[in-house]
Order: structure tokens, then C-alpha cells, then sequence
């Protein structure tokens, strides 16, 4: 494999890896302490009100995972305007595509749209469920 390949193909690997492995642990965590109580209930033992309301709290921040999704994608919308406006400033996209002033303009704007559908994805998910 070529450098030319290989350089971007570990940074991206590793910045995957970054992001991605704390969201599995997390995830892994959440589905083993849901396993123990699902064990426990079906034991007939008795749980704490406390450890009920903690897990609890935890679904209702997940609920509202649409409002942050929806708030995101905003951010990175204007961001992505903010970057267009510095280019126009700076070079007025004279330079073109090889300048690289539209690298990080189509970027964050992918990302923003996609967590605009993300969300809407969620309130449509959401507004189903109520019904």
C-alpha cells in the first residue's frame, strides 16, 4: 500500500476508532446493567427506587435526542455558512476546488444535513410511538 493511501487510511482508522470504541463501551455497559436487573426482576428480588429513577433519568435524556440532533445539525449548517463567508472574504473561491476552501465547506455541511435528518428521523420515530 502507498503512503499516498496508507497515511490518510490510518488517520481515519484511528479517529474512528477514537469515537466509535467509547460509544460501544457505553453501549455494552448500559445492555449489561439492564441484563443484571431484567435477572434480578425475574428472580422476584426487589429493587431500589433509586436505581429505578437512575435508569429512568437516563431513557428520558435519550428522548430528547431529537432536539439535539435538530441543534446540531443547525450549529454545523452556520458553520459550514461561516467557512463560505471566510472563503469569500479571503480568496473569493478564486483558487477553486484545489484550494481547499471547499473541503471543509462540504463537510460540515454533509454532516448538518445529515443530523437535520437524524432528527427529523426521530421526531417522526417519536411522534409515531405517541400514538
Amino acid at each position: 500500500m502507498e503512503a499516498d493511501i496508507f497515511v490518510p487510511f490510518v488517520f481515519f482508522s484511528f479517529l474512528a476508532a477514537i469515537i466509535i470504541v467509547p460509544i460501544m463501551a457505553k453501549e455494552r455497559t448500559k445492555r449489561s446493567a439492564h441484563d443484571l436487573i431484567a435477572q434480578a426482576m425475574s428472580r422476584g428480588q426487589q429493587l431500589e427506587p433509586s436505581l429505578i429513577a437512575k435508569l429512568s433519568d437516563t431513557m428520558i435524556q435519550e428522548g430528547n435526542r431529537a432536539r439535539a440532533n435538530f441543534g446540531k445539525g443547525v450549529i454545523l449548517l452556520a458553520l459550514g455558512g461561516g467557512v463560505t463567508g471566510a472563503a469569500i472574504a479571503s480568496d473569493g473561491f478564486h483558487h477553486g476546488v484545489d484550494g481547499g476552501t471547499f473541503a471543509p465547506l462540504i463537510i460540515l455541511g454533509a454532516v448538518g444535513i445529515a443530523f437535520l435528518a437524524l432528527a427529523m428521523f426521530d421526531y417522526a420515530t417519536k411522534k409515531r410511538e405517541a400514538e
